[in-house]
Parts: C-alpha cells; structure tokens; sequence
C-alpha cells in the first residue's frame, strides 16, 4: 500500500457537476503508517452510550476471574467474536439513582442519574431538575468538528410529562442525555428521521432557503422577546433563558452546517418507518450509529434499547412475559432463566453494532479502534432495585488509549461518574468533576 509523503487534506472536497462533497476517512489523510505515531492527523476517537433497563440477571452476568483470563459468563457469551475488545468492569455506582428519603421511583432515577451522576430532583410536574450527562459535556467540547454535536436515539418512545413512576416526571426514565440541569433532550425513535437528520437535508437543493427563513424567524422572536425580559419571574426568566439556549444552538449548527462540505449520502437504503419487529428497529439504528461515526457527522451518540422500568413482552424468543415483570423474580428460577434470555436477547444486539464497526477499517485500525462504547443499565438487580455494582461494559480502542480484553473489578461505591469522566479524558475533554464523580479510574491502559 502507498502512502502519500503529504497527507490529504480532511476537508479535501470532491468537485463536480456544481456538487461538493466531504471524503470520509482514507488512510491517504496520514502521512504515517500507524494512527499512534506522534506526526500527522489522527481519526477521530468517538463515543456512545447505549443501556438498557431493568438490570441484568447478574449471576449470569459477572466473569468468575480478573483480568485478561476472564471467561465470557452466559450473558457475556455473544460477544465472543470481540472479547478482545472488551473491559468488563464492576463495583461501579450510580448513587444518585438511590431512595435515601424520597421512597419509590428507581427506574426513573436510573435512566436519568446514569450519565450525569447526578440526583434528579423527584417532580412530575415541569420543575425537572437533574445534571448536565457526561456526553454534552463532550458534545460542547467537539461540536466545531462535526455536523452534528451529537445524536440521541432509542426505540421506544416515552412522554415528556406526567407521573411515569412513583411519582417522577416520565421524562426521567425515557431520557438519557442532559444538556443542562433543566433541559432533556428527547431520542428519536424513528429510524426515517434520524437518517434524514443525518445524511438527508444535507444533500437537498432547498436546504439554503429554509436555512435562511428558520435565521429569519430566529431573529424576529429575539426582537419580539425583548420586551418581556423585564417582566418575568425567576422561573420564566431561566425558561426563556433556556429556550434563547435553544435558538443559539440552532444558529450555530446552521452557521456550521453552511461552513462544512455536504455529507456525501451513504449506500445503504433509506429507511421509510419504524420496523415492527424489535430486532430489527435495534440493529437498523446501530446501522445509523456505525454510519454517522464512520462519515463522521457526530463523534457522540446515546442509544435507549428500552425506557428504564419498560414491561416490553420478549415472545419472538419465547419469553411473552414483560422485562420488569420478570425483574422481579422473587429468586424464582424459572423467572431468572426467563430474564436471561432478555439479557441475552440485548447482548447479540450489542455485539452486532461491535461487530460492524470492527469490519470497517480506517487507517491501521477499525471504527472500533477508534471508538468507546459503553455499555450498561442503572440497576444492578431489578429484584432488588439496588444501584450498586452495576452492569457495565467498556468496548473499542478509544484510539489507543484502552486496554482492552480484561475484566476490572474496582471497589465497591466507586462512583460510575469516575468511568465518564475517564473517558472524557480520552475524548481530549478536560474536566475536574462530573456529577458525584471521585476522580478517575485507574488501570483501563
């Protein structure tokens, strides 16, 4: 293989027929044979987040032995084609998930302390209060570099209001991603919409106009807002100081989008609705992720397998009973066989999205030596609703910066906030402190 002495530009355009399009990553980008030589671009090191609900079966679950020589427990065992890739960690807590004095609601506590370990306050009216997650804060730091800052995504809808559990808001166990204290951003469920979202308006003649119209409308409300600022309570004045928020990031990624090559539309069919069959809404989405990190539109994403405490019934592999249902197992055997199966079920969707970005290479590596995916729920056993020594696992390369194939046991109440801010570390995002977060996790190189 020739490598070019002068590496290629990343914002090399291809021109023709009035038309520009963005490369996406050729290994003739670096005038160096390995991505780890200190001279010349890198890839991009990528992030996601992907969970599921209800805890696992976790005598299922844990390796019997530390480190390198770990063997791949029931649950774990899919993902044997990518073992090498693996961190299994335990002793992790999410401490901001627990009751201490406001009694039920540890699904939704869950969902919403996982990535931000922060305590979401217990409301199910429109005072939501929670804590910026750990992938907005990276989302902040890298948006100048990609089309979009990031992308929140699941397959299963959920209200933005109302009292979902025990008296918790429902926007705290459907959503996972946090841009501030007081602002959830909603997933897409749709598979249409998210390939739109990211391939689609990029590519259509009218896309200028509408930008265009949508900074004039922008505008306007400004202008038009003006007068009541000096006639608002405290709490409708942080609201409208969320939603102008709201409007800069929409200027800015308009500003950005006009500055950036057009995303050249992938081979790969269009999606045209939500797929009936949960299998495969799960994988047609991990199709999206590995397509969005390999095109490089966004470098941080968030998959919701399924809202925390969802009772979604699993008869295409023989278990009609619901997830949380079977959760609470009461030790009973054949609910706990019954419940590993769901785990399972979850651990091949995982291992199919692993394996498509080991198949893709870039530079002398894979999308997944280049990427970090954790995976992992806010419970530990639904039986018990205990957020300690949770199910999590770390997989890819992060560029070099992971050691991978080994399982990791940290002492326990060692906050999963230290695993984030680990690796921001990683993403180049430097930050002293994420929600109840101790410090950083040693040994994951």
């Amino acid at each position: 293989m020739l490598i070019p002495s002068k590496p290629i530009d990343r914002r090399t355009l291809l021109r023709g027929m009035g038309v520009t399009l963005s490369l996406p990553w050729l290994e003739g980008m670096s005038g160096m044979t390995s991505w780890a030589q200190e001279a010349g671009p890198k890839a991009p090191n990528r992030m996601a987040f992907l969970y599921v609900p209800n805890g696992k079966n976790m005598a299922d679950w844990t390796p019997k032995t530390q480190g390198p020589g770990y063997e791949l427990t029931p649950i774990l065992e899919p993902l044997a084609a990518v073992k090498d890739k693996l961190l299994v960690v335990s002793g992790l807590t999410a401490d901001g998930a627990r009751a201490y004095a406001d009694g039920g609601g540890d699904h939704a506590r869950a969902l919403s302390a996982f990535l931000t370990g922060s305590r979401p306050l217990k409301t199910d009216g429109v005072n939501i209060r929670n804590g910026v997650s750990v992938d907005q804060v990276a989302a902040a730091r890298v948006a100048d570099q990609t089309r979009l800052a990031s992308l929140e995504i699941g397959t299963e809808a959920g209200a933005m209001a109302g009292n979902c559990d025990s008296g918790y808001s429902c926007v705290y166990s459907s959503t996972m991603s946090w841009r501030s204290a007081t602002q959830p951003l909603p997933k897409e469920v749709n598979p249409k919409v998210v390939f739109d979202r990211l391939f689609g308006a990029s590519n259509d003649p009218s896309k200028a106009k509408r930008d265009a119209r949508r900074k004039s409308i922008l505008d306007f409300v400004r202008e038009d807002s003006k007068s009541l600022s000096g006639r608002l309570a405290s709490n409708d004045a942080r609201k409208l100081d969320e939603y102008f928020s709201s409007i800069r990031d929409i200027e800015l990624r308009i500003e950005r989008s006009e500055k950036l090559p057009p995303v050249k539309t992938p081979d790969y069919p269009a999606p045209q609705s939500v797929p009936a069959v949960y299998e495969e809404h799960i994988r047609l989405m991990a199709d999206l992720m590995v397509l969005a990190f390999q095109a490089d539109v966004t470098r941080v994403i968030t998959f919701v397998l399924a809202n925390e405490g969802s009772n979604k019934s699993y008869a295409f592999i023989d278990v009609p009973e619901g997830h949380h249902d079977l959760s609470h197992h009461g030790g009973d055997g054949g609910k706990q066989s019954k419940l590993r199966q769901i785990n399972v079920f979850h651990t091949k969707q995982l291992a199919y999205f692993l394996t498509k970005l080991q198949s893709i290479q870039e530079g002398d590596g894979t999308l997944l030596d280049h990427s970090m995916v954790a995976y992992g729920s806010g419970i530990h056993d639904g039986n018990a609703h205990n957020h300690e020594d949770l199910p999590v696992l770390v997989a890819g390369g992060g560029c070099g910066s992971l050691k991978t194939g080994r399982y990791l046991a940290f002492p326990k109440e060692t906050p999963i906030s230290n695993l984030w801010l680990s690796m921001l570390d990683r993403m180049e995002v430097d930050l002293e402190k994420l929600g109840d977060s101790q410090g950083h996790l040693p040994d994951l190189m």
